[in-house]
């Protein structure tokens, strides 16, 4: 195949994490040697990715954790951010419609935080370890500092956001100049917000004095998030969406993430055609693929929102029956222009900077786990005197409904800002079981295109027979409905697919890179970690 990796994926007998950056993987690595379960591993490499990891991983955010433990029980934690009391549906429109930039930059585009109470959360119910022991790598990173990598340091200096506020400029930048590659970054603020967190536990950070911290910064320059807003936040524990795509199980998210639907929905889509006879990543395996997101997309922009606020057709929307019904529509030869495409009828009427970890432990227990800032490095704004960087989740709400959002998805008025909503969101951390054992352990980072590579990633193994290294690294393709473009990843396929799909009526679009997935394998007694060869992810076990 044009432009196919040749890595292979890390193997290990017992135990393996996968995540974004090594030294959050080392970490959860040595938690579970030390008898720790995937829970626990889970917790500490959140914490760690928030001081190694910071374009994504945070305390100042949140995300979706789905487990399944050993014997079978599954479930979904939402720690997503919400909307603060003092928020409304209209809050960033101006004169004639025109929109302002607060929803993603600066104080005013800060959601309620949920990832350290959706951490903690876990650990209590699924976890083993002390939560003090959990946080003490983290802590160290951030007070004797590591070194910056390659990958860090271009983040720094691509994102100008970051830097029009003073704090985040005397933290990110070292006197006044950007980091480069092998220099040591040092977060003393936020080492104090994690030693006071290890000390005096998760509601320090909404009823202690790291939220007073945040809360006066939020005053002292517009924002609308006050103690009260944290001091209620909670983590809700959902049931995962599940589902069958030949013999295999699907566990994934539920709303108010639409990956979820869109996982089952599709999947269904494709059960019942032949595109897996097709070559991977040849013209009629992408379009009909692109087809079913084309589909999945254009429900999306018309159902789906936080279901404790609205209501969402789920069961209608991942029904075998209502995919027949979209899947008759597509044609193997010719596009169906995004135009003469509407939502379906189903019975019963998101950001690029993400990050993923996968986890499995010696017992069993499957963990993914995918949280955010929403853009790179959020809101730009660290709070004062906390070193925590804060999201720009309230992006990810319509602002002006039948419009594009930041990644040019088009929402319905389900997803419109209502004081203590959460956001709709494309994270998908997802399961594939095999008989009664796990099988996959997937997720990635990238906003929309989360769930075309989520997608791409299971077919790949399971339709192809692709190991899980290659299934990660092989070429995607992502189709949103709207706008009415197939991405490509450049430089990945063949001029020759290229010209047949053009013929078939796709207006192609290349893009640098699509998504970054952490994944694992589970197979002949054996596990098999795939870090993104578009990252410097890590992959390690024993």
């Amino acid at each position: 195949m044009f432009g196919e990796s040749v890595s292979r994926p890390v193997r290990a007998r017992q135990a393996i994490v996968v995540s974004a950056e090594s030294h959050a993987t080392q970490i959860g690595v040595r938690v579970l040697r030390s008898g720790g379960n995937a829970v626990d591993a889970a917790v500490a490499v959140g914490f760690s990715l928030a001081v190694t990891h910071p374009r994504a991983g945070n305390l100042g955010g949140g995300g979706f954790m789905l487990i399944r433990m050993a014997n079978g029980e599954s479930t979904f934690l939402d720690f997503r951010e919400r909307a603060p009391g003092k928020s409304s549906s209209d809050m960033y429109l101006r004169k004639k419609g025109r929109m302002t930039d607060e929803s993603f930059v600066g104080y005013r585009a800060v959601g309620v935080p949920g990832t350290v109470r959706g951490l903690a959360a876990a650990l209590d119910k699924y976890g083993t370890r002390p939560w003090a022991e959990l946080l003490t790598p983290a802590l160290g990173l951030a007070q004797d500092g590591f070194p910056v990598s390659d990958e860090l340091a271009r983040d720094l200096a691509s994102n100008g956001r970051l830097f029009l506020f003073p704090e985040s400029r005397r933290i990110f930048q070292r006197n006044g100049n950007l980091f480069k590659p092998g220099e040591t970054l040092r977060q003393i603020d936020l080492a104090k917000t994690i030693s006071r967190l290890r000390v005096k536990g998760p509601d320090e950070f909404y009823v202690g004095e790291t939220a007073q911290l945040i809360v006066d910064d939020m005053k002292r320059h517009g924002g609308l998030i006050t103690l009260s807003d944290l001091k209620i936040y909670k983590p809700i524990e959902r049931k995962p969406l599940e589902g069958v795509y030949r013999d295999y199980g699907i566990l994934s998210a539920p709303p108010p993430s639409s990956g979820g639907v869109g996982i089952l929905q599709m999947l269904n889509m494709l059960e019942g055609s032949s595109f897996e006879r097709a070559d991977p990543g040849s013209a009629p395996a992408i379009h009909y693929v692109a087809e079913a997101m084309r589909r999945f997309f254009a429900d999306r922009a018309q159902f789906f929102g936080d279901t404790d606020f609205v209501k969402v057709p789920i069961a209608g929307l991942i029904d075998k029956g209502y995919a027949h019904k979209r899947r008759a529509s597509i044609d193997m030869n010719r596009v169906t222009t995004s135009r003469q495409i509407l939502a379906g009828r189903p019975v019963g009427l998101e950001a690029t900077e993400t990050t993923h970890y996968s986890i499995v432990d010696r017992a069993g227990n499957a963990v993914a786990v995918t949280y955010t800032l929403n853009g790179s490095f959020g809101s730009g704004v660290t709070a004062f005197g906390t070193g925590v960087l804060l999201n720009n989740e309230m992006d990810d709400f319509t602002t002006n409904p039948g419009k594009p959002n930041f990644f040019g998805l088009l929402q319905s008025r389900k997803n419109l800002i209502e004081p203590g909503k959460r956001p709709l969101s494309a994270m998908t951390p997802t399961i594939v079981t095999r008989g009664s054992k796990p099988f996959l352990v997937l997720g990635a980072a990238g906003g929309p295109r989360i769930i075309s590579v989520v997608l791409q990633a299971i077919t790949n193994v399971v339709d192809f027979k692709m190991d899980i290294q290659k299934a990660v690294d092989f070429p995607r393709f992502h189709h949103q409905w709207m706008p009415d473009e197939l991405q490509l990843e450049d430089r990945r396929f063949s001029p020759r697919e290229i010209a047949s799909l053009r013929k078939r009526g796709h207006k192609i679009v290349f893009r640098e890179s699509m998504a970054r997935m952490m994944a694992i394998e589970l197979d002949d007694g054996w596990l098999y970690g795939a870090p993104d060869s578009r990252s410097e992810g890590l992959a390690a076990g024993y």
